[in-house]
């Protein structure tokens, strides 16, 4: 999650949307990809930009783990698919946040629960949640 961390820092601040690190590891805990927000497109998602550097079916997303700053979107306009219907089609068993997405842009983030409902195990790592916020400090969050 600090490596997640550490790349939320690499976002280029804009006063409409979430600045969030992405990591995903292998089975034996190696970084796999990684991804930013507005990494590569001005719209881009951390979690989509790390999933989008494998190739569909890579062998090893079925015993992966994603680490995002932040909860995985349940609802996006930038996009055909939300940020947690991209972790549901890689089949990404596991996921590990830092915090819960405020209000702030949706009312209603249901990531965590649309994963869980799904069977991907799913853990919040609060102790970490102050650190992730501060890349978004631009928000006022």
């Amino acid at each position: 999650m600090r490596r997640a961390i550490t790349l939320a820092h690499r976002c280029p601040p804009v006063p409409g949307a979430y600045s969030v690190g992405a990591v995903l590891v292998d089975a034996a805990g190696v970084e796999i990809a990684h991804g930013f927000s507005r990494e590569a497109d001005p719209t881009g998602h951390a979690e989509e930009s790390a999933l989008g550097k494998l190739a569909a079916g890579d062998p090893r997303l079925p015993t992966a783990t994603l680490y995002s700053t932040l909860e995985p979107c349940s609802r996006r306009t930038s996009r055909p698919r939300s940020c947690t219907e991209l972790i549901l089609v890689a089949a990404v068993p596991r996921v590990v946040i830092a915090w819960r997405e405020p209000a702030l842009f949706v009312p209603d983030c249901v990531g965590v629960e649309l994963l869980v409902r799904a069977g991907v195990r799913v853990t919040e790592l609060t102790q970490l949640a102050a650190a992730a916020r501060e890349p978004n400090r631009h928000l006022g969050v």
